[in-house]
């Protein structure tokens, strides 16, 4: 069996993730899409909020489970039973940190492989962050993230 992670934040989910994920759902058998928990970042959204919004996003894909975990996602990837880690590239400033992490990770953990997903043009742009700076102004973020979770977002904006 196939498996696969897709760590990340997810702070929130976009539609550039959504994009990631389905597109890696036909390669694999099992993908687990993991907000990995970073003590020196702080968040917008607790985990138990971008879990809920991850599972929200891709319960339409029977192969793919959510979860949340610490430490280094080689380890998770092993606990996990994945041979593979899922990352997504932008522009070349994404290409050169994530070499860096994949070549860290092939150092940590030379059975796992990590699968690079070119991001679409439409995508190429959109990051969580992007999305949080919008969503604080109060500027329309809706065509960046699924429509599933817009109001999740916009709630959390109007609570601060």
């Amino acid at each position: 069996m196939k498996i696969a992670v897709y760590p990340g934040s997810f702070d929130p989910v976009t539609s550039g993730h959504l994009d990631i994920i389905e597109r890696a759902s036909h390669l694999v058998d099992k993908i687990y899409v993991v907000i990995m928990q970073n003590p020196n970042k702080r968040n917008t959204f607790s985990v138990e909020e971008r879990l809920a919004m991850l599972e929200t996003v891709t319960k339409k894909f029977t192969n793919v489970e959510c979860t949340a975990d610490v430490g280094l996602t080689v380890d998770v990837a092993k606990k996990l039973g994945a041979k593979f880690l899922i990352r997504g590239i932008r522009a070349t400033m994404d290409f050169e940190q994530e070499l860096q992490l994949a070549t860290a990770n092939m150092t940590l953990a030379g059975d796992i492989e990590t699968i690079f997903f070119i991001t679409k043009p439409e995508n190429s742009f959109i990051s969580s962050s992007t999305v949080r700076e919008i969503a604080m102004n109060h500027g329309d973020f809706s065509r960046f993230v699924p429509a599933e979770i817009v109001d999740t977002i916009k709630k959390k904006y109007e609570e601060n």
